[in-house]
This record gives structure tokens, sequence and C-alpha cells, in this order.
């Protein structure tokens, strides 16, 4: 029996979860990087596969859709409804550092957000959304063995795509922040909230900095091979 939003059965889930945003991403990892594998859920759209490494292991691959509000209704199902003991997410962003270049990888061990999507748990502070340590320090040690140009820290949850504000990345930038999003902050909270894993990967393809680089949108649909690569690997540590 599935869930509101989950069509799956019991057991059609890997421990594991790739997450991209976009169901065609997610067709393609499957497509891509993994065999023998089968269609597990479709439900509005939201596409989900369960396969085989190349090495043998059990793992999944289910899209997110966009935002922080739709990232923590599937990682909250996910979590609670199918025995997943760890999310990695496999995104694109914005940078909002000199040093970070198209098509690098960011490994983002906390996640700041501007959504009040928190504020549900009546906190009386301000809570800090963290990735589970031991997936950031197996990605890092995998992204230095397979010389993937990368960058370890901060990166902004973000509730606004196009801010009528086009300067309010730059106070965000100035604390070190390495860039932008839209979904880490409600994974990293589910998964704490749970006690599972969660870890956010994401691949470069615009800079606020320079707003004339960007990747073409066929780039940032397939061209993140080392990212996916690296949580593949990654994930790998913890699959069957």
């Amino acid at each position: 029996m599935g869930t509101p939003h989950i069509n799956a059965n019991k057991g059609d889930f890997a421990k594991v979860v790739l997450m991209p945003g976009d169901p065609i991403r997610a067709k393609w990892i499957a497509d891509t990087y993994l065999h023998d594998y089968k269609e597990v859920t479709n439900l509005r759209g939201i596409l989900g596969f369960t396969g085989y490494t190349k090495n043998g292991k059990r793992i999944s691959v289910m899209a997110s859709g966009m935002g922080i509000p739709s990232i923590g209704i599937y990682s909250y199902e996910l979590f609670t409804s199918y025995g997943v003991e760890a999310i990695i997410r496999v995104g694109t962003c914005g940078s909002y550092q000199p040093n970070i270049n198209l098509k690098d990888v960011l490994i983002c061990n906390a996640a700041s957000t501007d959504s009040n999507w928190i504020s549900q748990y009546k906190l009386s502070g301000t809570y800090s959304a963290t990735a589970d340590l031991e997936l950031a320090a197996i990605a890092l040690s995998e992204a230095k063995k397979a010389n993937i140009p990368f960058h370890v820290g901060n990166i902004l949850a973000a509730d606004v795509f196009y801010d009528p504000d086009p300067d309010t990345w730059k106070a965000w930038a100035s604390l070190g922040v390495m860039g932008v999003e839209m979904e880490s902050y409600s994974l990293y909270v589910n998964a704490a909230r749970f006690s599972k894993k969660a870890l956010c990967l994401l691949t470069v393809t615009d800079s606020f900095i320079n707003r004339d680089q960007m990747l073409t949108a066929e780039e940032r649909a397939f061209g993140l091979g080392r990212m996916i690569e690296l949580a593949i690997a990654t994930a790998e540590h913890f699959c069957n």
C-alpha cells in the first residue's frame, strides 16, 4: 500500500535513494547508471526506480520536485513508510563565490535558508540544518579519489527563484555561503527528525558573480555525470 504521494509497495525502495528534482533526470540516472531496474512509483508524475549499480549494489533514484515543501513531503514518506535509511540529493545550483566554477561539485555539509518551513516546530531559536557527517566524509574521500573539482561548505536553500532584489545573494556570500538551491534544508531536518542520513550534492550550473556564465538547458538535464558517479560511489558504502 502506498502513501498519499508515492504509489510504491513496501520493499520497492533500496536503503539509499538518490534524489534529483526532475523526474526526467531520475529516469536518465536509472537508464545511464543502473541495470535490471524497475519503475516503482509514478504518482503525480514523480518517477522512482530501483535497480543495481555496476558493482551489484541495490539503489533507488526518485525525483523530489522543486522546493523545500516538495522534498519535505517525499523525504518524509520515504523515511517513515519505506524503510529508506539515507537520501542523497543530486541537484544543481548557482554559485556565490569567485573560486567556484561551472560544473564544480558542492558537498553541502550545512544548509541555511530564508524559508519559514522550520516554524512548524515552534522553536525558540534558529535551527542549523546539517548533513550526515559520515555521508559527507565519504563523499569528500570519493571526490578526492576521482579527482573531481569540489568544494565543501554551507548552501542556501531558498524559497524564491526570481528574487525582486538582485543583490540579496551578496549578504549570504559575505558569510561564505557557497551558493543557492531550493531543497536541502527540509531534507536535512527530516533526516535529523527520524534519525536517518542525508546529504546534498550539487553541480554548479550558473554564477551570480558573472551572470553570463551558465550551462545550457541540455547540460543542466544530462551533464551531471561526475556528481552522479560521486553520489553512487558514496551510496555504495551503505547499500546491500
